[in-house]
């Protein structure tokens, strides 16, 4: 099994390679709207929050915030899009190149940690308005959704047919999914180690649970 130092190596790597930067000061201000109103959404929900707030928080105008989005919703849609294209983007980066079945797995559990603990504000918003978006604005995100677990099931069964395993692929994804998604309710920096230490654990847990699968009957 690998460890927190595996985790640390792994991103060390791929830091430089996956830290995008805005390359437009239109893009640049968009980022920023996005940040606020995320913040906004997080402290206030989607349905307590209004343009008006979004226009205090990012100190623009009514007027100059519907110059770039005509509705709260579009905002969150693009919140939600750039979240999701942008951990799916970083992690196809991380897996290339990368062969062993096993360590695939584990750049997958870095990837997701270490996005969603420097952007917690936008895992809250992404965990407690999944259902909101309508309008073909919610079949867009799902996609992007949909290929994220698709390439989570993927790894997993590379990794069956690597070491000759038998499990339920489903249920194994989900229980990853569970395993990450609900750090930002209780980590905390000052007590909690960093996203590199946790990520070798939580491969750790998660890999000794799959592997200890060898021989058992598969349940679909």
């Amino acid at each position: 099994m690998g460890s927190p130092s595996t985790a640390r190596r792994i991103s060390a790597r791929h830091h430089r390679a996956v830290t995008p930067v805005p390359e437009t000061r239109y893009d640049r201000r968009l980022a920023e709207i996005l940040n606020h109103a995320t913040e906004v959404f997080c402290r206030k929900g989607y349905e307590g929050a209004s343009m008006r707030d979004l226009s205090r928080e990012s100190g623009m105008s009514l007027a100059g915030l519907y110059y770039y989005f005509e509705s709260k919703e579009r905002l969150l849609y693009l919140i939600q899009k750039h979240t999701f294209a942008t951990i799916v983007q970083r992690l196809k980066e991380r897996l290339e190149g990368v062969s062993d079945p096993e360590q695939r797995i584990r750049i997958f559990i870095l990837n997701h940690l270490e996005y969603f603990l420097a952007n917690q504000a936008a895992m809250k918003v992404l965990s407690h308005e999944d259902e909101v978006l309508k309008n073909g604005f919610g079949a867009e995100v799902a996609a992007i959704k949909r290929e994220y677990y698709r390439i989570c099931v993927g790894l997993l069964d590379e990794l069956k047919r690597d070491r000759g395993l038998q499990f339920s692929t489903r249920l194994a994804v989900l229980s990853l999914f569970g395993m990450m998604n609900w750090i930002y309710t209780w980590h905390k920096p000052r007590v909690d180690a960093d996203a590199d230490s946790i990520a070798g654990e939580m491969g750790d847990i998660f890999l000794r649970g799959v592997m200890a699968a060898k021989g058992r009957k598969e349940r679909q």
